[in-house]
């Protein structure tokens, strides 16, 4: 089997981006599976910085082709600055960068459907980036929206615009008191945005599948992480796609069956942006020194990330629903200075100890955590090349975390950099 799958497995922003990067060389293919330009992948080569929002963090290798799924959202706006952003970094996309002609798009009437809905809940809100994401998949469920390979056709572009809009603007002007938006300039506009992405649009699905019958190698690539998946996720505060193994194969139309490595992408410690549970957060300044020395600020937003110890029991929870049989670990660099360094390796509900993961975000977000001490080390880790190297404190905090989650790890990330990480086995071994 020549198809390997890399996802988040906490809360997203693990550092995908990288690790898809440093396997990439390995790959012919790299696929983007579901999610949209809300979620951001930063790579950093040869002292030049990616952020890689709806392109595939393969596009910076030369001889790999880039797909996006028909599970991703689309903007077009977005997408075209992103690729001139990227152009202008000595980026080709010509021949290497195709999106499925099943994608569906994104339009101005979504993103202010998300920010006024978010506006209405006030401190209930869901802490979306108002980017219009959940609204599209919204419209992609109930059949009413429209996809890639549409784009190309005017009258398909005003059928669906007018359509929606004549529902939009009722919800904007009597339930929201808001302005209308106008259908005309949105149709010019669009179809002008399909002019210039048509050489792009493509039947990736039937592309991938003659590549993987062909004996190339596939890596797929998933955005935000487990914990925000949208049926597995710490529901209603998730994105409104499968982040999951699961979506890997229904946004890009690869059968489980060509799967072999899942590789989940964990940091040393927690994050998570936006409102929800978060068992281990660290408030004070604690949470602020990790959220510092991790840089830890949304590629796609700038917003501070929430920062904690590592919860094991969600990652745990993580390995077992995404079949994950390896863990990247990233950010290992950045608990050096730390005195102690703490684990979660339990849940206590109301007093007792709690089984398993919650389903209901009501009951995680009372959970307590129970934590395992570690002692800290001071060296830095970015230099050193060889797990043998490591501190003594740093061995026995990872060999701990690999022994909890019963799986071993493929990489131990120490840096930003793509050179500043420890291979222990490849993607398609």
């Amino acid at each position: 089997m020549s198809c390997s799958v890399v996802l988040g497995s906490q809360w997203g922003d693990e550092g995908k981006g990288k690790i898809v990067d440093m396997y990439a060389p390995d790959a012919d293919i790299v696929m983007r599976c579901q999610g949209g330009h809300n979620a951001g992948h930063t790579v950093f080569a040869n002292g030049t910085s990616y952020i890689l929002h709806l392109v595939p963090s393969g596009i910076i290798h030369k001889n790999v082709i880039n797909l996006a799924g028909n599970g991703v959202v689309v903007d077009p706006a977005a997408l075209l600055n992103e690729m001139e952003v990227l152009e202008k970094k000595g980026i080709d996309f010509k021949d290497r960068f195709f999106i499925s002609d099943r994608a569906h798009i994104i339009f101005p009437y979504h993103s202010a459907a998300d920010k006024l809905k978010e506006k209405q809940a006030g401190s209930a809100k869901l802490g979306t980036t108002g980017l219009g994401i959940g609204p599209a998949y919204t419209d992609k469920a109930n059949r009413t929206g429209l996809r890639m390979g549409e784009l190309l056709n005017r009258d398909l572009i005003k059928n669906c615009v007018t359509d929606n809009l004549a529902q939009y603007n009722i919800l904007a002007k009597y339930l929201y008191n808001s302005e209308t938006i106008e259908a005309e300039p949105i149709i010019d506009e669009y179809y002008e945005y399909g002019k210039k992405l048509a050489p792009y649009i493509a039947d990736t699905a039937s592309i991938v599948n003659k590549a993987l019958k062909d004996g190339k190698k596939v890596l797929l690539e998933g955005a935000q992480g487990a914990m925000l998946d949208i049926d597995f996720g710490t529901y209603p505060f998730v994105t409104s796609s499968n982040g999951s193994t699961g979506g890997a194969a229904s946004g890009s139309g690869v059968s489980p069956k060509w799967f072999s490595n899942i590789i989940g992408v964990a940091k040393a410690y927690c994050t998570r942006v936006g409102s929800g549970p978060f068992p281990t957060e660290l408030d004070g300044e604690l949470g602020e020194r990790l959220r510092i020395a991790g840089k830890e600020f949304g590629a796609t937003t700038g917003r501070p990330r929430r920062c904690g110890f590592i919860d094991l029991v969600a990652l745990k929870y993580a390995v077992m629903i995404n079949g994950i049989t390896h863990i990247a670990l990233t950010k290992l660099d950045v608990l050096s200075g730390f005195d102690e360094i703490k684990a979660c390796t339990s849940y206590l509900a109301d007093g007792a100890a709690a089984e398993g993961f919650p389903a209901n975000a009501a009951d995680l977000a009372k959970a307590v955590p129970v934590y395992k001490s570690f002692k800290g080390w001071s060296a830095s880790l970015s230099e050193l090349g060889r797990l043998e190297d490591f501190p003594k404190e740093a061995r026995v905090y990872i060999a701990f975390i690999e022994e909890f989650l019963e799986v071993g790890f493929s990489v131990i990330s120490v840096g930003s950099d793509r050179n500043a990480s420890i291979v222990l086995s490849g993607i398609f071994e």
